[in-house]
């Protein structure tokens, strides 16, 4: 594999399982041919886990991210961040650790911009910690496309080893996606993750595929007509540019595994639609890729899980399938001049 720099990996809500997570990931790099990474945090946060946990993790506190490649095989690289007075307790998201948090998605953006690490992989936030702070952005999506620039289009992926989603709208109430599934919208994010899959995944022609938002995709106009006045214009306008897209197809007979073979991804018009296949598929092993920055981002398909933090039993598999993908992009990207 092209070698890459080093992923940069931010730490989450301290109080959650992101602090784990990373420890854990460290542990398994050999095991599972994890790409050399740096972890964003307060130090004295990664020690306190390490300690907790009880495990065998040597740390080394880099003041570049660059040295993180030389030591990745020995110890678990810590770049050094400002952590405060407030301690940090297991299980509890705190609106005090909200500066932790932000700076470490900030820093981690920095240096990807600048060429310094590969890609971003982001552990799990707590809103809620962040809003009682005072941060203004919808969520972690929103922050990084406001770090990224003006005229970003943040598009959200989630992909496994099956299959590949992205949800035209997101987190709405199912009422709202008729008024929002606009045929523009459609159309600007088909082509943002096209673009992305021949970038990032090496797919010369992507296969893409669009479900329908009603029932048999509206059965010729009989269970709803969102399908004839907005989505087949799009996926005409779309073909009329060279982009190969099927449908609007009806979606309970999208996501067997022949119809799978047939598309590179789908697209799909709400949030569950396109999270129940592939959270069903591999729910230890998805990666919510986020398409349209420029920058690779992945993280973990899961929440900061206060529940079980600080016990020992969060599993790491999704952490690793979001580095170990970042990883792959980053050399696609290289190889590619991307």
């Amino acid at each position: 594999m092209t070698e890459i720099a080093p992923i940069a990996l931010t730490i989450g809500e301290p109080g959650g399982i992101g602090p784990e997570l990373a420890v854990n990931a460290w542990l398994r790099r050999k095991q599972d041919g994890i790409a050399p990474f740096c972890l964003l945090s307060p130090s004295n946060i990664v020690k306190n886990t390490i300690r907790q946990l009880e495990l065998d993790v040597p740390i080394k506190v880099v003041g570049n991210i660059d040295e993180a490649t030389a030591i990745f095989d020995h110890a678990l690289p810590v770049l050094e961040l400002a952590s405060g007075n407030d301690e940090v307790v297991s299980g509890v998201a705190s609106a005090a650790t909200a500066g932790i948090v932000i700076d470490s998605i900030t820093k981690a953006v920095e240096l990807a911009r600048s060429g310094s690490a590969s890609a971003v992989v982001t552990n799990p936030i707590q809103k809620s910690a962040l809003y009682a702070a005072g941060f203004k952005h919808p969520g972690h999506t929103e922050f990084l496309a406001d770090l990224a620039g003006p005229n970003t289009v943040p598009v959200m992926m989630l992909a496994n080893s099956q299959l590949r989603v992205v949800p035209l709208t997101i987190h709405i109430a199912l009422h709202e996606v008729p008024e929002q599934l606009t045929t523009e919208v459609i159309v600007r994010r088909c082509k943002i993750t096209a673009k992305s899959l021949i970038k990032d995944f090496g797919i010369a022609k992507p296969r893409l595929a669009l479900a329908g938002l009603n029932p048999h995709a509206g059965e010729d106009g009989t269970m709803g007509t969102e399908e004839q006045t907005i989505m087949a214009p799009a996926v005409a306008q779309l073909r009329g540019e060279g982009i190969d897209v099927i449908g609007p197809l009806p979606a309970d007979t999208m996501f067997h595994a022949e119809a799978r073979a047939n598309y590179d991804v789908a697209l799909c018009p709400y949030h569950d639609q396109a999270l129940i296949p592939v959270k069903t598929l591999d729910f230890h092993g998805g990666v919510n890729v986020t398409l349209g920055l420029p920058f690779i981002r992945t993280s973990p398909d899961h929440g900061t899980a206060l529940n079980i933090a600080g016990k020992g039993i969060a599993r790491p598999d999704s952490l690793i399938a979001a580095l170990k993908m970042a990883a792959e992009m980053a050399t696609k990207r290289l190889e590619t001049g991307a």
